[in-house]
Protein backbone atom coordinates (compact mmCIF):
# COMPACT_ATOMS: atom_id res chain seq x y z
CA UNK A 1 0.00 0.00 0.00
CA UNK A 2 1.78 3.65 -1.21
CA UNK A 3 1.63 6.05 1.33
CA UNK A 4 -1.03 8.60 1.36
CA UNK A 5 -3.41 6.42 -0.61
CA UNK A 6 -7.29 7.95 0.28
CA UNK A 7 -9.45 5.07 2.24
CA UNK A 8 -12.49 5.62 0.03
CA UNK A 9 -14.53 3.19 1.77
CA UNK A 10 -14.92 0.63 4.19
CA UNK A 11 -17.58 -2.07 3.02
CA UNK A 12 -19.29 -4.57 6.34
CA UNK A 13 -17.67 -7.50 7.03
CA UNK A 14 -18.60 -10.37 5.11
CA UNK A 15 -18.35 -12.78 7.34
CA UNK A 16 -16.72 -12.71 11.29
CA UNK A 17 -13.41 -13.24 9.27
CA UNK A 18 -13.33 -11.04 6.49
CA UNK A 19 -13.58 -7.14 5.67
CA UNK A 20 -13.54 -5.59 2.30
CA UNK A 21 -11.82 -2.63 2.37
CA UNK A 22 -12.02 -0.53 -1.03
CA UNK A 23 -9.02 1.90 -1.92
CA UNK A 24 -8.11 3.91 -4.55
CA UNK A 25 -5.88 0.77 -5.70
CA UNK A 26 -7.00 -2.86 -6.29
CA UNK A 27 -9.65 -3.88 -3.48
CA UNK A 28 -8.27 -4.94 -0.19
CA UNK A 29 -9.91 -8.26 1.38
CA UNK A 30 -9.24 -9.28 4.94
CA UNK A 31 -9.32 -12.48 6.60
CA UNK A 32 -8.45 -13.54 9.89
CA UNK A 33 -7.56 -17.45 10.27
CA UNK A 34 -7.42 -18.91 14.00
CA UNK A 35 -5.63 -22.35 12.74
CA UNK A 36 -6.65 -25.32 15.46
CA UNK A 37 -6.74 -28.80 16.05
CA UNK A 38 -10.33 -30.43 16.25
CA UNK A 39 -11.71 -33.92 15.90
CA UNK A 40 -13.72 -35.08 12.73
CA UNK A 41 -15.05 -38.83 11.58
CA UNK A 42 -14.11 -38.44 7.64
CA UNK A 43 -14.59 -42.31 7.46
CA UNK A 44 -16.46 -43.01 10.69
CA UNK A 45 -13.50 -42.70 13.10
CA UNK A 46 -13.22 -39.94 15.13
CA UNK A 47 -9.91 -38.49 14.33
CA UNK A 48 -7.50 -35.02 14.96
CA UNK A 49 -8.58 -32.96 12.34
CA UNK A 50 -7.01 -29.26 11.37
CA UNK A 51 -9.71 -26.79 11.29
CA UNK A 52 -9.42 -23.06 10.46
CA UNK A 53 -12.28 -21.11 12.23
CA UNK A 54 -13.40 -24.28 13.14
CA UNK A 55 -14.01 -25.54 9.67
CA UNK A 56 -13.00 -28.95 7.66
CA UNK A 57 -11.94 -28.31 4.79
CA UNK A 58 -11.24 -24.75 5.98
CA UNK A 59 -12.58 -21.73 4.42
CA UNK A 60 -13.13 -20.91 0.61
CA UNK A 61 -11.61 -17.75 -0.54
CA UNK A 62 -13.62 -15.92 -3.41
CA UNK A 63 -11.55 -13.06 -4.96
CA UNK A 64 -10.77 -11.55 -8.25
CA UNK A 65 -8.20 -10.95 -10.24
CA UNK A 66 -5.94 -8.17 -8.67
CA UNK A 67 -7.33 -7.88 -5.15
CA UNK A 68 -4.77 -7.54 -2.54
CA UNK A 69 -5.65 -10.50 -0.50
CA UNK A 70 -4.60 -10.31 3.06
CA UNK A 71 -4.79 -13.57 5.24
CA UNK A 72 -3.48 -12.84 9.12
CA UNK A 73 -2.83 -16.51 9.81
CA UNK A 74 -3.03 -17.59 13.54
CA UNK A 75 -0.88 -20.56 14.21
CA UNK A 76 -2.83 -22.58 17.43
CA UNK A 77 -1.27 -25.80 17.04
CA UNK A 78 1.49 -27.39 18.98
CA UNK A 79 3.89 -27.31 15.59
CA UNK A 80 5.71 -24.75 13.29
CA UNK A 81 3.03 -24.07 10.41
CA UNK A 82 2.42 -22.59 6.80
CA UNK A 83 0.59 -22.43 3.80
CA UNK A 84 0.67 -22.43 0.30
CA UNK A 85 -1.68 -21.00 -2.37
CA UNK A 86 -1.31 -23.74 -4.77
CA UNK A 87 -1.00 -21.91 -8.28
CA UNK A 88 -1.35 -18.36 -7.29
CA UNK A 89 2.07 -16.66 -9.00
CA UNK A 90 2.91 -14.31 -6.55
CA UNK A 91 4.88 -11.70 -9.19
CA UNK A 92 7.75 -10.66 -7.91
CA UNK A 93 6.64 -12.22 -4.67
CA UNK A 94 7.92 -15.43 -3.78
CA UNK A 95 8.18 -13.93 0.23
CA UNK A 96 3.87 -15.10 -0.15
CA UNK A 97 4.51 -18.61 -1.04
CA UNK A 98 4.12 -19.83 1.77
CA UNK A 99 7.30 -22.82 0.99
CA UNK A 100 9.86 -23.85 3.42
CA UNK A 101 12.60 -22.67 0.79
CA UNK A 102 10.73 -19.04 0.92
CA UNK A 103 9.33 -18.68 4.63
CA UNK A 104 10.21 -19.20 8.17
CA UNK A 105 7.43 -21.30 9.40
CA UNK A 106 4.83 -20.01 11.86
CA UNK A 107 5.89 -20.87 15.13
CA UNK A 108 3.70 -22.39 17.66
CA UNK A 109 0.91 -19.36 19.37
CA UNK A 110 2.40 -17.37 16.77
CA UNK A 111 0.97 -15.14 13.76
CA UNK A 112 1.89 -14.19 10.40
CA UNK A 113 0.10 -11.92 7.70
CA UNK A 114 -0.22 -13.00 3.82
CA UNK A 115 -0.22 -10.40 1.86
CA UNK A 116 -0.60 -11.59 -1.92
CA UNK A 117 -1.90 -10.45 -5.30
CA UNK A 118 -3.81 -13.16 -8.19
CA UNK A 119 -1.92 -10.71 -10.57
CA UNK A 120 -3.62 -11.01 -14.16
CA UNK A 121 -4.70 -14.37 -13.27
CA UNK A 122 -7.95 -15.92 -12.97
CA UNK A 123 -9.37 -19.55 -12.46
CA UNK A 124 -9.59 -22.44 -9.44
CA UNK A 125 -6.83 -22.97 -7.20
CA UNK A 126 -6.75 -24.06 -3.55
CA UNK A 127 -4.43 -23.74 -0.34
CA UNK A 128 -3.04 -26.49 1.99
CA UNK A 129 -0.49 -26.50 4.48
CA UNK A 130 3.51 -27.41 3.22
CA UNK A 131 4.51 -27.60 6.93
CA UNK A 132 5.56 -31.43 7.83
CA UNK A 133 2.81 -34.03 6.67
CA UNK A 134 -0.02 -31.33 8.04
CA UNK A 135 -1.79 -31.78 4.75
CA UNK A 136 -3.00 -35.51 5.79
CA UNK A 137 -4.83 -33.88 9.13
CA UNK A 138 -6.68 -30.81 6.80
CA UNK A 139 -6.03 -27.31 6.56
CA UNK A 140 -6.89 -26.81 2.96
CA UNK A 141 -9.45 -25.06 1.21
CA UNK A 142 -10.70 -23.66 -1.88
CA UNK A 143 -9.23 -20.47 -3.74
CA UNK A 144 -10.87 -18.92 -6.45
CA UNK A 145 -10.05 -16.14 -8.84
CA UNK A 146 -13.10 -14.65 -10.58
CA UNK A 147 -12.47 -12.17 -13.77
CA UNK A 148 -13.51 -8.84 -13.62
CA UNK A 149 -16.74 -7.34 -14.95
CA UNK A 150 -14.99 -5.91 -17.83
CA UNK A 151 -13.55 -8.73 -19.43
CA UNK A 152 -16.17 -11.46 -21.13
CA UNK A 153 -15.44 -14.82 -20.80
CA UNK A 154 -16.69 -17.77 -22.82
CA UNK A 155 -20.10 -19.02 -21.59
CA UNK A 156 -22.89 -17.62 -19.72
CA UNK A 157 -23.25 -16.37 -16.23
CA UNK A 158 -24.23 -19.72 -14.04
CA UNK A 159 -26.96 -19.86 -11.56
CA UNK A 160 -24.42 -20.70 -8.74
CA UNK A 161 -20.60 -21.39 -8.03
CA UNK A 162 -19.75 -24.29 -6.29
CA UNK A 163 -16.06 -25.73 -5.14
CA UNK A 164 -15.57 -29.36 -5.00
CA UNK A 165 -12.14 -30.83 -3.24
CA UNK A 166 -11.68 -34.12 -3.70
CA UNK A 167 -9.13 -36.07 -1.48
CA UNK A 168 -7.72 -39.04 -0.41
CA UNK A 169 -7.69 -39.66 3.69
CA UNK A 170 -5.69 -42.07 6.12
CA UNK A 171 -7.19 -42.41 9.53
CA UNK A 172 -3.85 -42.31 10.84
CA UNK A 173 -2.86 -38.62 12.37
CA UNK A 174 -0.54 -36.84 10.38
CA UNK A 175 2.55 -37.17 13.23
CA UNK A 176 1.81 -41.28 12.54
CA UNK A 177 2.35 -40.91 9.36
CA UNK A 178 5.06 -38.47 9.57
CA UNK A 179 6.75 -41.53 11.92
CA UNK A 180 6.34 -43.87 9.23
CA UNK A 181 8.48 -41.49 6.82
CA UNK A 182 11.07 -40.61 8.99
CA UNK A 183 11.84 -43.92 9.71
CA UNK A 184 12.21 -45.04 6.31
CA UNK A 185 8.82 -46.48 5.48
CA UNK A 186 5.96 -45.53 2.78
CA UNK A 187 2.77 -44.49 4.49
CA UNK A 188 0.72 -46.99 2.03
CA UNK A 189 -2.36 -47.19 0.93
CA UNK A 190 -5.47 -44.11 1.92
CA UNK A 191 -8.44 -46.11 3.56
CA UNK A 192 -10.73 -43.32 1.79
CA UNK A 193 -12.21 -40.77 0.03
CA UNK A 194 -13.59 -38.09 0.75
CA UNK A 195 -16.07 -34.93 -1.07
CA UNK A 196 -15.42 -31.14 0.70
CA UNK A 197 -14.58 -33.34 3.82
CA UNK A 198 -17.34 -36.13 3.94
CA UNK A 199 -17.20 -39.69 2.96
CA UNK A 200 -21.19 -40.50 1.78
CA UNK A 201 -22.93 -43.65 2.89
CA UNK A 202 -24.00 -43.86 -0.84
CA UNK A 203 -27.71 -45.27 0.98
CA UNK A 204 -30.06 -42.19 -0.09
CA UNK A 205 -29.40 -40.73 3.48
CA UNK A 206 -26.56 -38.08 2.86
CA UNK A 207 -27.70 -34.65 3.05
CA UNK A 208 -27.20 -32.94 -0.34
CA UNK A 209 -23.99 -31.00 -0.33
CA UNK A 210 -25.43 -28.67 -3.14
CA UNK A 211 -28.86 -27.99 -4.75
CA UNK A 212 -29.72 -27.41 -8.13
CA UNK A 213 -32.38 -25.77 -10.02
CA UNK A 214 -34.00 -27.13 -12.99
CA UNK A 215 -32.77 -25.58 -16.44
CA UNK A 216 -29.83 -23.90 -14.61
CA UNK A 217 -25.59 -23.71 -15.40
CA UNK A 218 -23.67 -24.31 -12.68
CA UNK A 219 -20.02 -23.68 -12.38
CA UNK A 220 -18.06 -26.35 -10.69
CA UNK A 221 -14.50 -26.36 -9.57
CA UNK A 222 -12.90 -29.51 -9.23
CA UNK A 223 -9.29 -29.79 -6.89
CA UNK A 224 -7.70 -32.72 -6.41
CA UNK A 225 -6.58 -31.77 -2.45
CA UNK A 226 -5.33 -35.28 -1.60
CA UNK A 227 -2.00 -36.54 -0.90
CA UNK A 228 -0.83 -39.58 -3.36
CA UNK A 229 -4.11 -41.02 -5.24
CA UNK A 230 -5.07 -39.82 -8.92
CA UNK A 231 -8.94 -39.50 -8.77
CA UNK A 232 -11.13 -39.52 -11.15
CA UNK A 233 -15.03 -37.29 -10.91
CA UNK A 234 -17.75 -38.23 -12.25
CA UNK A 235 -21.99 -37.15 -11.85
CA UNK A 236 -24.58 -39.14 -12.43
CA UNK A 237 -26.70 -38.63 -15.72
CA UNK A 238 -24.69 -35.37 -16.24
CA UNK A 239 -21.73 -33.96 -18.83
CA UNK A 240 -19.68 -32.17 -17.42
CA UNK A 241 -18.36 -29.33 -19.77
CA UNK A 242 -14.84 -28.33 -19.32
CA UNK A 243 -14.71 -24.62 -19.68
CA UNK A 244 -11.19 -23.60 -17.31
CA UNK A 245 -7.86 -25.72 -16.17
CA UNK A 246 -5.72 -24.29 -13.99
CA UNK A 247 -6.22 -20.44 -14.69
CA UNK A 248 -6.56 -20.89 -18.35
CA UNK A 249 -10.08 -21.09 -20.01
CA UNK A 250 -10.03 -24.02 -22.85
CA UNK A 251 -11.62 -25.14 -25.46
CA UNK A 252 -15.18 -26.56 -24.51
CA UNK A 253 -15.66 -30.09 -24.67
CA UNK A 254 -18.14 -32.26 -23.22
CA UNK A 255 -16.95 -35.56 -20.87
CA UNK A 256 -18.50 -38.02 -18.62
CA UNK A 257 -15.59 -38.12 -16.50
CA UNK A 258 -12.44 -36.69 -15.53
CA UNK A 259 -9.31 -37.58 -13.93
CA UNK A 260 -7.91 -35.26 -11.62
CA UNK A 261 -4.26 -35.58 -10.51
CA UNK A 262 -2.78 -34.21 -7.17
CA UNK A 263 -2.68 -30.53 -7.25
CA UNK A 264 -4.76 -30.00 -10.04
CA UNK A 265 -8.10 -28.08 -10.70
CA UNK A 266 -10.50 -28.16 -13.57
CA UNK A 267 -13.54 -25.72 -14.10
CA UNK A 268 -16.59 -27.39 -15.94
CA UNK A 269 -20.41 -25.81 -16.54
CA UNK A 270 -22.99 -28.78 -15.56
CA UNK A 271 -26.51 -28.13 -16.79
CA UNK A 272 -29.28 -29.40 -14.57
CA UNK A 273 -31.31 -30.89 -17.33
CA UNK A 274 -32.31 -34.33 -15.97
CA UNK A 275 -35.17 -35.22 -14.25
CA UNK A 276 -35.80 -33.37 -11.22
CA UNK A 277 -34.33 -35.83 -7.83
CA UNK A 278 -31.29 -36.40 -6.65
CA UNK A 279 -28.11 -37.86 -8.44
CA UNK A 280 -24.12 -38.39 -7.02
CA UNK A 281 -21.29 -37.27 -7.69
CA UNK A 282 -18.87 -40.06 -7.55
CA UNK A 283 -14.69 -40.07 -6.50
CA UNK A 284 -12.75 -43.15 -7.35
CA UNK A 285 -8.94 -43.42 -7.37
CA UNK A 286 -7.11 -44.50 -10.50
CA UNK A 287 -4.17 -46.65 -11.11
CA UNK A 288 -4.85 -48.80 -8.14
CA UNK A 289 -5.35 -52.23 -7.73
CA UNK A 290 -8.40 -52.18 -5.42
CA UNK A 291 -9.98 -49.16 -5.63
CA UNK A 292 -11.79 -46.75 -3.28
CA UNK A 293 -14.31 -44.49 -3.86
CA UNK A 294 -17.17 -42.00 -2.88
CA UNK A 295 -20.13 -39.98 -3.16
CA UNK A 296 -21.42 -36.77 -3.09
CA UNK A 297 -25.43 -35.84 -2.96
CA UNK A 298 -26.68 -33.48 -5.63
CA UNK A 299 -30.15 -32.66 -5.08
CA UNK A 300 -32.63 -30.61 -7.44
CA UNK A 301 -35.09 -27.75 -5.90
CA UNK A 302 -38.65 -29.70 -5.62
CA UNK A 303 -37.17 -33.06 -6.83
CA UNK A 304 -38.73 -35.84 -5.40
CA UNK A 305 -36.61 -39.12 -6.04
CA UNK A 306 -33.83 -40.73 -4.74
CA UNK A 307 -30.87 -41.24 -6.70
CA UNK A 308 -30.08 -44.58 -8.36
CA UNK A 309 -27.66 -46.81 -6.89
CA UNK A 310 -26.10 -47.87 -9.92
CA UNK A 311 -23.27 -45.31 -9.66
CA UNK A 312 -21.65 -44.67 -13.22
CA UNK A 313 -18.50 -46.60 -13.75
CA UNK A 314 -14.37 -45.54 -13.49
CA UNK A 315 -12.08 -45.69 -16.73
CA UNK A 316 -9.64 -48.51 -16.96
CA UNK A 317 -6.27 -48.18 -17.68
CA UNK A 318 -3.47 -44.97 -17.83
CA UNK A 319 -4.02 -45.14 -21.90
CA UNK A 320 -7.33 -43.58 -21.16
CA UNK A 321 -5.76 -40.77 -18.77
CA UNK A 322 -3.37 -39.93 -21.58
CA UNK A 323 -5.79 -39.39 -24.64
CA UNK A 324 -8.07 -37.41 -22.10
CA UNK A 325 -4.72 -35.25 -21.59
CA UNK A 326 -4.18 -34.84 -25.49
CA UNK A 327 -7.91 -33.30 -25.77
CA UNK A 328 -7.37 -30.38 -23.58
CA UNK A 329 -6.60 -27.61 -25.65
CA UNK A 330 -5.93 -23.67 -24.95
CA UNK A 331 -9.18 -21.34 -25.85
CA UNK A 332 -7.06 -18.97 -27.96
CA UNK A 333 -9.83 -16.54 -28.59
CA UNK A 334 -10.85 -16.34 -25.20
CA UNK A 335 -9.81 -13.48 -22.87
CA UNK A 336 -8.31 -14.42 -19.46
CA UNK A 337 -7.31 -12.25 -17.08
CA UNK A 338 -6.43 -9.65 -19.57
CA UNK A 339 -8.58 -8.29 -22.39
CA UNK A 340 -6.24 -9.55 -25.17
CA UNK A 341 -7.00 -13.28 -26.10
CA UNK A 342 -4.99 -15.90 -24.58
CA UNK A 343 -3.24 -16.77 -27.78
CA UNK A 344 -2.24 -14.10 -28.70
CA UNK A 345 1.24 -15.15 -27.05
CA UNK A 346 2.66 -17.17 -29.40
CA UNK A 347 5.00 -19.54 -27.27
CA UNK A 348 5.62 -22.14 -30.00
CA UNK A 349 7.78 -19.44 -32.24
CA UNK A 350 10.28 -18.91 -29.07
CA UNK A 351 13.64 -20.16 -28.97
CA UNK A 352 14.57 -22.53 -26.22
CA UNK A 353 17.97 -21.21 -24.45
CA UNK A 354 18.22 -24.45 -22.17
CA UNK A 355 17.43 -27.66 -21.73
CA UNK A 356 16.29 -29.54 -18.45
CA UNK A 357 15.60 -32.91 -17.96
CA UNK A 358 14.43 -34.32 -14.18
CA UNK A 359 14.32 -37.79 -13.59
CA UNK A 360 12.42 -39.17 -10.78
CA UNK A 361 13.85 -41.94 -8.57
CA UNK A 362 13.44 -43.99 -5.59
CA UNK A 363 16.11 -45.61 -3.23
CA UNK A 364 17.59 -46.11 0.48
CA UNK A 365 20.32 -43.64 2.07
CA UNK A 366 21.38 -45.27 5.17
CA UNK A 367 18.65 -47.92 5.21
CA UNK A 368 16.03 -45.53 4.88
CA UNK A 369 13.51 -44.98 1.87
CA UNK A 370 14.05 -41.81 0.14
CA UNK A 371 12.71 -39.82 -2.92
CA UNK A 372 15.09 -37.93 -6.16
CA UNK A 373 15.43 -35.66 -8.56
CA UNK A 374 18.68 -36.39 -10.94
CA UNK A 375 20.50 -38.46 -7.60
CA UNK A 376 19.77 -35.30 -5.29
CA UNK A 377 17.04 -36.29 -2.25
CA UNK A 378 16.27 -32.53 -1.11
CA UNK A 379 16.16 -31.64 2.31
CA UNK A 380 15.40 -28.43 3.70
CA UNK A 381 18.18 -26.49 5.61
CA UNK A 382 16.98 -24.28 8.69
CA UNK A 383 17.87 -21.35 7.19
CA UNK A 384 15.00 -21.02 3.92
CA UNK A 385 17.58 -20.49 0.61
CA UNK A 386 15.66 -17.27 0.01
CA UNK A 387 16.57 -15.76 2.61
CA UNK A 388 20.07 -17.35 2.65
CA UNK A 389 20.34 -15.67 -0.83
CA UNK A 390 18.86 -12.46 0.13
CA UNK A 391 21.09 -11.81 3.18
CA UNK A 392 24.81 -12.86 0.99
CA UNK A 393 25.10 -16.04 3.05
CA UNK A 394 23.99 -18.76 -0.08
CA UNK A 395 27.54 -20.50 0.53
CA UNK A 396 26.91 -21.04 3.72
CA UNK A 397 23.44 -23.21 3.19
CA UNK A 398 23.41 -24.47 -0.26
CA UNK A 399 24.95 -24.87 -3.74
CA UNK A 400 23.63 -23.56 -6.85
CA UNK A 401 23.13 -26.81 -9.61
CA UNK A 402 24.17 -29.77 -7.87
CA UNK A 403 22.64 -31.62 -10.49
CA UNK A 404 23.14 -32.12 -14.50
CA UNK A 405 20.64 -30.99 -16.74
CA UNK A 406 21.20 -33.74 -18.59
CA UNK A 407 21.95 -36.95 -15.75
CA UNK A 408 23.42 -39.64 -16.96
CA UNK A 409 22.39 -43.23 -15.45
CA UNK A 410 25.77 -43.39 -13.01
CA UNK A 411 24.40 -39.96 -12.15
CA UNK A 412 21.41 -40.67 -10.71
CA UNK A 413 21.89 -44.32 -9.46
CA UNK A 414 23.41 -43.52 -6.22
CA UNK A 415 21.19 -40.84 -4.13
CA UNK A 416 22.89 -38.22 -1.84
CA UNK A 417 20.70 -35.67 0.33
CA UNK A 418 21.34 -31.82 0.27
CA UNK A 419 19.39 -28.92 -0.75
CA UNK A 420 18.78 -28.83 -4.66
CA UNK A 421 18.61 -25.55 -6.24
CA UNK A 422 18.77 -24.72 -10.23
CA UNK A 423 19.91 -21.08 -10.89
CA UNK A 424 18.23 -19.90 -13.98
CA UNK A 425 18.95 -16.66 -15.64
CA UNK A 426 16.11 -13.97 -15.78
CA UNK A 427 13.96 -14.03 -18.54
CA UNK A 428 15.31 -17.18 -20.49
CA UNK A 429 12.61 -19.48 -22.31
CA UNK A 430 13.39 -22.95 -20.57
CA UNK A 431 12.29 -26.70 -21.69
CA UNK A 432 12.05 -28.54 -18.60
CA UNK A 433 11.16 -32.67 -19.23
CA UNK A 434 10.27 -35.10 -16.55
CA UNK A 435 11.27 -38.35 -17.14
CA UNK A 436 9.03 -41.36 -15.35
CA UNK A 437 11.58 -44.62 -15.24
CA UNK A 438 8.69 -45.73 -12.57
CA UNK A 439 5.37 -47.72 -12.31
CA UNK A 440 3.06 -45.21 -10.79
CA UNK A 441 1.76 -41.59 -11.87
CA UNK A 442 3.62 -38.63 -11.26
CA UNK A 443 2.40 -35.38 -10.68
CA UNK A 444 4.31 -32.14 -10.92
CA UNK A 445 3.74 -28.63 -10.02
CA UNK A 446 5.78 -25.16 -10.18
CA UNK A 447 5.08 -22.27 -7.92
CA UNK A 448 5.37 -18.58 -9.32
CA UNK A 449 4.66 -19.81 -13.31
CA UNK A 450 2.08 -21.58 -15.27
CA UNK A 451 3.67 -23.08 -18.00
CA UNK A 452 2.77 -25.11 -21.51
CA UNK A 453 2.50 -28.54 -21.35
CA UNK A 454 3.39 -29.47 -24.90
CA UNK A 455 3.84 -33.19 -24.59
CA UNK A 456 3.16 -36.46 -22.64
CA UNK A 457 4.20 -39.74 -24.33
CA UNK A 458 5.50 -43.13 -23.46
CA UNK A 459 9.31 -44.25 -23.69
CA UNK A 460 12.17 -41.53 -22.95
CA UNK A 461 12.65 -38.32 -24.00
CA UNK A 462 14.93 -37.21 -26.97
CA UNK A 463 15.75 -33.58 -29.03
CA UNK A 464 14.00 -35.94 -31.79
CA UNK A 465 10.81 -35.87 -29.68
CA UNK A 466 9.86 -32.05 -30.01
CA UNK A 467 8.14 -32.69 -33.63
CA UNK A 468 5.80 -34.28 -31.78
CA UNK A 469 5.05 -31.03 -29.26
CA UNK A 470 1.87 -29.46 -29.20
CA UNK A 471 3.29 -25.46 -30.40
CA UNK A 472 -0.11 -24.05 -31.08
CA UNK A 473 -2.78 -24.60 -28.19
CA UNK A 474 -1.38 -26.80 -25.27
CA UNK A 475 -2.89 -25.14 -22.03
CA UNK A 476 -0.74 -22.89 -19.61
CA UNK A 477 -0.90 -24.62 -16.23
CA UNK A 478 0.72 -25.32 -13.10
CA UNK A 479 0.81 -29.07 -12.90
CA UNK A 480 1.77 -31.17 -15.45
CA UNK A 481 0.95 -35.56 -14.34
CA UNK A 482 3.85 -38.26 -15.92
CA UNK A 483 2.75 -41.53 -16.59
CA UNK A 484 4.24 -44.77 -15.79
CA UNK A 485 7.16 -45.33 -18.34
CA UNK A 486 6.73 -41.53 -19.94
CA UNK A 487 7.90 -38.41 -20.01
CA UNK A 488 6.71 -35.03 -20.05
CA UNK A 489 7.51 -31.59 -21.75
CA UNK A 490 7.55 -28.12 -20.31
CA UNK A 491 8.29 -24.81 -21.60
CA UNK A 492 8.17 -21.33 -19.92
CA UNK A 493 9.60 -17.85 -20.02
CA UNK A 494 11.75 -17.79 -16.50
CA UNK A 495 10.30 -13.94 -16.09
CA UNK A 496 9.37 -13.66 -12.20
CA UNK A 497 12.14 -13.69 -9.86
CA UNK A 498 12.06 -15.15 -6.87
CA UNK A 499 12.55 -18.82 -5.18
CA UNK A 500 10.48 -21.31 -6.84
CA UNK A 501 9.43 -24.58 -5.82
CA UNK A 502 9.47 -27.41 -8.59
CA UNK A 503 7.74 -30.18 -6.22
CA UNK A 504 6.19 -33.58 -6.80
CA UNK A 505 2.75 -32.95 -5.74
CA UNK A 506 2.80 -36.66 -4.11
CA UNK A 507 2.93 -35.05 -0.51
CA UNK A 508 4.96 -38.64 0.57
CA UNK A 509 7.32 -38.07 -2.07
CA UNK A 510 7.73 -34.62 -1.68
CA UNK A 511 8.68 -35.17 2.21
CA UNK A 512 11.39 -37.35 1.40
CA UNK A 513 13.17 -35.39 -1.16
CA UNK A 514 11.31 -35.25 -4.25
CA UNK A 515 11.56 -31.38 -5.17
CA UNK A 516 13.96 -28.82 -5.38
CA UNK A 517 13.86 -25.07 -5.98
CA UNK A 518 14.48 -22.35 -8.85
CA UNK A 519 16.65 -19.49 -8.22
CA UNK A 520 15.24 -16.63 -10.63
CA UNK A 521 17.58 -13.63 -9.23
CA UNK A 522 17.19 -9.95 -10.71
CA UNK A 523 19.76 -8.91 -12.37
CA UNK A 524 19.64 -5.41 -11.63
CA UNK A 525 18.77 -5.81 -8.77
CA UNK A 526 15.71 -4.19 -9.39
CA UNK A 527 12.04 -3.30 -7.88
CA UNK A 528 10.62 -4.26 -11.52
CA UNK A 529 11.76 -7.36 -10.92
CA UNK A 530 11.40 -8.19 -7.01
CA UNK A 531 9.69 -6.82 -4.29
CA UNK A 532 12.59 -6.00 -0.99
CA UNK A 533 11.89 -9.17 1.98
CA UNK A 534 8.53 -7.53 3.79
CA UNK A 535 9.27 -5.62 7.21
CA UNK A 536 6.60 -8.29 8.69
CA UNK A 537 8.97 -10.89 7.34
CA UNK A 538 9.79 -13.70 10.14
CA UNK A 539 13.52 -14.70 10.15
CA UNK A 540 15.43 -18.00 11.20
CA UNK A 541 18.38 -20.09 11.11
CA UNK A 542 21.36 -17.74 10.32
CA UNK A 543 19.73 -14.70 9.50
CA UNK A 544 17.43 -14.59 12.84
CA UNK A 545 17.96 -11.47 14.10
CA UNK A 546 20.03 -9.75 11.18
CA UNK A 547 18.84 -6.32 10.81
CA UNK A 548 16.70 -6.30 7.27
CA UNK A 549 18.06 -5.04 4.30
CA UNK A 550 16.73 -3.63 1.19
CA UNK A 551 19.08 -4.40 -1.72
CA UNK A 552 16.66 -3.94 -4.56
CA UNK A 553 15.83 -0.44 -5.65
CA UNK A 554 14.22 1.44 -8.40
CA UNK A 555 11.23 0.88 -9.68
Amino acid sequence: MKGGVKLLALCLCLTTATVVMVRAEDPYFHHVWNVTYGTASPLGVPQQVILINGQFPGPNINSTSNNNVIVNVFNNLDEPFLLTWNGIQHRKNCWQDGTAGTMCPIPPGQNFTYHFQPKDQIGSYFYYPTTAMHRAAGGFGGLRVNSRLLIPVPYADPEDDYTVLINDWYTKSHTQLKKFLDSGRTIGRPEGILINGKAGKGDGSDQPLFTLKQGKTYRVRICNVGLKSSLNFRIQNHKMKLVEMEGSHVLQNDYDSLDVHVGQCFGVIVTANQEPKDYYMVASTRFLKNALSTSGLLRYEGGKGLASSQLPAAPVGWAWSLNQFRSFRWNLTASAARPNPQGSYHYGKINITRTIKLVNTQGKVDGKLRYALNGVSHTDPETPLKLAEYFGIADKVFKYDSISDNPTPDQIKNIKIEPNVLNITHRTFIEVVFENHERSVQSWHLDGYSFFAVAVEPGTWTPEKRKNYNLLDAVSRHTVQVYPKCWAAILLTFDNCGMWNIRSENAERRYLGQQLYASVLSPEKSLRDEYNMPETSLQCGLVKGKPKINPYAGA
